[in-house]
């Protein structure tokens, strides 16, 4: 019989362990999309996000060996910008063993509790930005590099414990070649024209901090209100964030629209799948991992859709549709086969654009929620969360 124990991650070998673990777990996993262990420990330690977000992480043992991992944390942004009092769960792996998810759950929570948050949801990034929301369909794709994989029965140890659904996120696969609607370029042409708008060079853009900086600003508030459970960025996030992607972007696979002064109206960024170079890379990048980066950058037939969006003051003026034009006639340049959208929460009328395009479902994933506050004690919003309203 199991002799399960609870361990703080509290040295550089626990937190080594608690990194690795996943890799364990799903070693026979074809799906199974590994993170750089080197990204993980930054973004447990280091990141700028974890010094405001306070957090603890655990791991159930048995004997010397991991059989489960959980990540609790609070954003205080999240909760002064919503008026909540919730913590977060993340990093939630376990094997299929309801002992092992309840200590690892009732941890998390006790120390949510222990915060003084009256709920906890998940599974959570620190900010809009990481890994976010459980797989529920969708078990025999391979996700995009940015997104979580799990075995289907977490969703049932969950549950289980009482968590309820908050939001889904969908994610749609569709192919890359199609033609954009005749209408619809019509329209990006007429746009053009009467906005005197023109693509931004990509390679210029790397170099300008100013428009850089510019340019998650806007992300800020093009999203401020669209995207469920966003927290805009911090100065040391936005740095970061630059330091991190902006070099990364390539023309081949971005655009970004300006106005004839200059500003950005628009823009629209992918990548190349890099999920099977991870997995070939197994976490690391050296000795050979790097190789594997650089095929996938250079030879792909598939890509992953990150962000589109618009200036606040352009949103619904049908410019969507002139970088869907630039976008669409990008991947049919490049030789891209298939494209996968990044998660969007099924209640954001955005999502009705795949309409225009033969697309299907790929992944759906789901964040749940709990309330911390006994029954008794429930106000009536608390109880819709614990009766799953």
């Amino acid at each position: 019989m199991a002799d399960y124990k609870v361990v703080e991650v509290q040295t550089k070998k626990d937190l080594m362990k608690f990194v690795r673990f996943p890799d364990i777990l799903y070693r026979d996993c074809p799906q199974y999309v590994p993170a750089l262990h080197s990204d993980q420990v930054k973004s447990l330690t280091t990141v700028s996000t974890a010094r405001y977000c306070p957090h603890r992480m655990w791991m159930v043992m048995d004997g010397k060996k991991v059989v489960g991992r959980i990540c609790a944390m609070v954003n205080p942004r999240y909760n002064e910008r919503y008026g909540k009092e919730r913590a977060r769960f993340g990093w939630f792996d376990t094997i299929n063993d309801m002992e092992v998810a309840s200590l690892l759950i009732g941890t998390a929570e006790e120390w949510a509790r222990s915060q003084g948050m009256t709920e906890i949801h998940g599974p959570l990034y620190y900010n809009t930005l990481g890994k976010q929301g459980m797989l529920v369909e969708g078990f025999e794709n391979v996700p995009p590099f940015n997104c979580y994989y799990n075995y289907p029965y977490y969703n049932d140890l969950v549950t289980a414990l009482g968590y309820v659904k908050e939001c889904d996120w969908l994610q749609y696969k569709m192919a890359a070649d199609q033609e954009v609607p005749e209408k619809m370029q019509n329209i990006a042409m007429r746009l053009m024209e009467r906005y005197r708008l023109v693509e931004g060079d990509i390679d210029s853009l790397k170099h300008d901090r100013k428009l850089v900086r510019k340019f998650f600003e806007i992300y800020n508030e093009s999203f401020a209100e669209s995207v469920y459970n966003f927290v805009p960025f911090t100065d040391e996030e936005i740095e970061e964030e630059t330091e991190q992607t902006i070099g990364l972007l390539d023309k081949r696979l971005c655009c970004f629209l300006l106005d004839e002064n200059g500003e950005i109206v628009a823009f629209g960024i992918s990548f190349p799948s890099i999920s099977g170079a991870l997995q070939k890379a197994k976490g690391s990048m050296f000795p050979f991992g790097w190789i594997h980066f650089l095929k996938a950058l250079r030879n792909f037939t598939v890509l992953d859709l990150m962000i589109n969006g618009a200036a606040p003051k352009w949103q619904r003026s049908g410019v969507s549709s002139v970088y869907h034009c630039i976008m669409a006639k990008k991947y049919r340049e490049c030789g891209a086969k298939w494209a996968i959208a990044n998660p969007q929460i099924e209640t954001n009328t955005a999502v009705n654009v795949w309409d225009r395009y033969e697309h299907e479902l790929y992944m759906r994933r789901r964040c749940y929620i709990k309330s911390l506050v006994p029954q008794e004690d429930c106000n009536e919003e608390d109880k819709q969360i614990t009766n799953g309203e």
